[in-house]
């Protein structure tokens, strides 16, 4: 009788436990009164954990096979547990135990957000954005080409034909000084003489093997710029200075004054006594 006694007690305990356990709120359950409890919809969950609305309604249904894995499942879990007061890790194993097996050292992801579609712009929106940088582009290298055309700019006089020959030997500095000064292209070139670094425009523009500009006599301090300084060559009257540079550089501000290339020029290797053509 103490045996039978002793059984029906076991048995009394085991239905009493099970019973407990049924009347127990699931793990999704109490995350959904958690929830609630701290007043916040899903939508608010969703936004302070970046986790997709319909996981945490799979979550709180206690769907887990409608997660995306495991691992996920149980940061997703702890994530929301955590966001609504609850023990994030003590939540996080309990789930591992029930759906996971045994613990495992690899790491859950601490949240998993999808890629909203609505945050997406439309691949039209990115068309239209690359038609716009293009169209950008062209009316930037439009308007640079158009930066000389100013009110104060002074026309490019007439290009006559170059001599058959310049005389090679370049006068002295002070006897240049005062002789008009004349730009002789060997080369296509392309180049801007202001007054003085800064100033108003003399000329801007392109030549070629043959073309020649006169500077203006008016031109007081003129300096030029330009990047293939060894396809011009200077005249002081009618003395050939040689070429502005002996080959391919960026010069700027460089004096256009008689006085200053001659000093130059006597500075410099003697120049090439060929023709310009």
């Amino acid at each position: 009788m103490r045996q039978a006694a002793s059984r029906r007690k076991r048995e009394s305990m085991a239905d009493r436990d099970e019973i407990e356990e049924l009347e127990a709120p699931s793990l999704g359950e109490q995350l959904r009164r958690a929830r609630e409890a701290k007043g916040l919809s899903l939508d608010d969950v969703a936004g302070r954990t970046r986790i997709p609305i319909r996981h945490l309604q799979n979550i709180e249904r206690e769907d887990w096979d409608a997660l995306p894995a495991i691992t996920y499942a149980i940061g997703f879990a702890r994530n929301y547990a955590d966001a609504v007061g609850m023990d994030g890790a003590e939540v996080g194993r309990a789930l591992r135990e029930r759906i996971g097996g045994a613990p495992t050292r690899v790491a859950a992801p601490q949240y998993y957000a999808q890629a909203d579609p609505a945050r997406v712009p439309p691949r039209s929106l990115a068309l239209i954005a690359i038609v716009i940088a293009v169209l950008l582009g062209i009316f930037y290298w439009v308007w640079r080409g158009t930066l000389d055309d100013g009110p104060d700019a002074v026309p490019p006089l007439a290009m006559e034909e170059a001599p058959a020959t310049i005389a090679p030997a370049a006068p002295p500095p002070q006897a240049a000084a005062g002789q008009p000064v004349t730009l002789v292209a060997t080369g296509e070139v392309w180049l801007r003489i202001t007054e003085g670094p800064g100033g108003p425009l003399i000329f801007s523009g392109s030549m070629i093997a043959g073309d020649r500009y006169q500077l203006p006599a008016a031109a007081r301090r003129p300096v030029i710029r330009t990047g293939r300084p060894q396809n011009l060559r200077a005249l002081a009257g009618d003395r050939d200075l040689g070429p502005l540079a002996p080959r391919e550089l960026v010069v700027e501000n460089l004096s256009l004054l008689p006085q200053d290339l001659a000093a130059r020029a006597q500075s410099a290797p003697p120049p090439v006594t060929a023709p310009v053509q």
